[in-house]
């Protein structure tokens, strides 16, 4: 029997693989990969060795695209199949490994700036029906003077010149969104927004909030991650595999109450697990120690985990931890952890539950940039304050109190010495360790020595062979 902890394996075998929708067209490889793009990247960039990085659905292509490349550059190619995270996160660490000195990430992408390697993205040119999209925009904003902002895809992001061209002429206050790599110099101007690798500007007198929404693509992580930021938007898309638009009825008020529960969970928990969603995402080391220090200052305790992509049965392994926040790109931060032994949630929504100075605005963050010291959604954790005037909380879930402080930061410790010894200034007689609480409260601890009580024996052959196929198999044990 399988369950979301455990599997028999036999899923795995009964899966049918069905074809792959974002493979290129056999015929047209050159257009599909851009592959004059990517050969004067290699070559203005003097790269003697690149690694070729793709998603799944893609790997088809791999061989002739790395042979098309090496031959066009001169340059050894080495292609990254399996990523450690998301295919849409550059895997630096793999290119690390190879020796690369530059990456071509190929595929959907969440445009994350990378820390060290130089990345070029190649989306991927998939095709888009221009004159059923212009349609479907126009059934669905019949008034022509509505304020509108086109976002897309990143695999149709070669086309919205064109939707552009037939779009502008009829609607004067539309907004064309445009994909960017990497941070935009300089601060962003008034009106201007750059989230999710996107970058445009509404002049709207109530800004962002007086628009809507229209997306070009699928429905999947990228969609639901605007929906959820800019929650004050109505939305709407076209799906291009199904030539169809749609109004969005995503519940997005339901959505935010979950996400909202969650950070009442992150309140209660007193462990805490701190995934490692990504090693390539600039300001990730940043934010894993912002992170830890935010937790302690909490009265928490914390454990930092890295186990690749977090699945139900890895996780339920840390039965001592009661929630865990994911350290991710902003597409893969929002994971649905419904089939979970504990929540997942957000370094947002740990820092609604544990920082004073934080305060729900109706403002969604989900990439955790915004939240380092510098960013434009940076909050100071404020001075502890003593236990004996914390005004006490009450849990919204287990109607019990719980101590919603900040505790003050370490104090260096005193070189050792035999002279004097320093008294506990709190007079306490213990420490309560969350951890050994667990341990204490489990019915099974693991083994017992039973000192006096084990008879002795001397040392006996054990079995040899391995666990598919032991020598002693098929015989009675004495």
């Amino acid at each position: 029997m399988a369950t979301a902890f455990s599997s028999d394996g036999e899923a795995a075998l009964r899966r049918e693989l069905g074809p792959a929708e974002a493979a290129a067209p056999r015929g047209d490889i050159d257009g599909f990969y851009e592959m004059g793009r990517a050969a004067a990247f290699v070559r203005d960039g003097g790269f003697r060795k690149v690694a070729l990085q793709f998603p799944d659905e893609l790997l088809p292509d791999a061989a002739a695209v790395a042979a098309r490349m090496e031959e066009a550059t001169g340059a050894e190619m080495y292609v990254l199949g399996d990523t450690t995270y998301g295919s849409c996160c550059v895997d630096e660490v793999a290119a690390e490994h190879a020796g690369a000195e530059a990456v071509l990430h190929y595929g959907p992408a969440c445009l994350s700036p990378c820390r060290k390697l130089p990345v070029l993205h190649i989306f991927g040119q998939q095709p888009l029906d221009i004159g059923r999209c212009v349609e479907a925009f126009r059934e669905l904003y019949p008034d022509w003077q509505s304020r509108v902002v086109v976002l897309s895809d990143v695999v149709y992001a070669h086309v919205m010149g064109e939707l552009e061209q037939q779009l502008c002429p009829e609607y004067p206050n539309i907004v064309f969104s445009r994909v960017v790599s990497g941070d935009l110099p300089g601060p962003a101007l008034p009106g201007e927004v750059r989230q999710f690798g996107r970058q445009f500007s509404v002049e709207a007198p109530g800004g962002l909030q007086d628009c809507a929404m229209f997306y070009v693509g699928a429905e999947g992580l990228a969609l639901t991650s605007f929906m959820l930021t800019w929650n004050c938007c109505p939305f709407s898309s076209f799906d291009p595999a199904t030539g169809c638009g749609r109004c969005e009825t995503l519940n997005v008020n339901r959505a935010l109450m979950r996400r909202l529960y969650l950070v009442e969970r992150a309140r209660d928990a007193r462990v805490v697990g701190i995934l490692v969603g990504t090693l390539g995402v600039a300001g990730y080391l940043t934010v894993l120690q912002h992170l830890r220090e935010l937790v302690r200052r909490a009265g928490k305790r914390s454990y930092t985990l890295a186990v690749g992509k977090p699945n139900p049965a890895k996780l339920a392994n840390f039965l001592e931890v009661d929630i865990f926040v994911l350290v991710a790109c902003a597409q893969n931060s929002l994971l649905d952890s419904s089939d979970f032994y504990r929540p997942i949630v957000t370094p947002y929504e740990l820092e609604l539950a544990c920082n004073p100075a934080r305060e729900w605005t109706g403002n969604y963050l989900t990439d955790f940039r915004d939240l380092l010291p510098g960013a434009c959604a940076h909050m100071e954790l404020p001075p502890a304050i003593p236990a004996a005037e914390a005004v006490p909380d009450i849990s919204l879930i287990t109607g019990e109190m719980r101590a919603a402080h900040l505790c003050d930061p370490p104090v260096s410790q005193l070189p050792p010495s035999t002279t004097l010894a320093c008294r506990d200034e709190m007079r306490a007689l213990a420490e309560i360790s969350p951890a050994a609480s667990f341990l204490e409260s489990r019915s099974w601890r693991g083994l017992e020595q039973q000192l006096g009580q084990t008879p002795v024996s001397k040392a006996v052959q054990g079995r040899r062979g391995i666990a598919i196929a032991y020598e002693d198999e098929g015989r009675e044990q004495p």
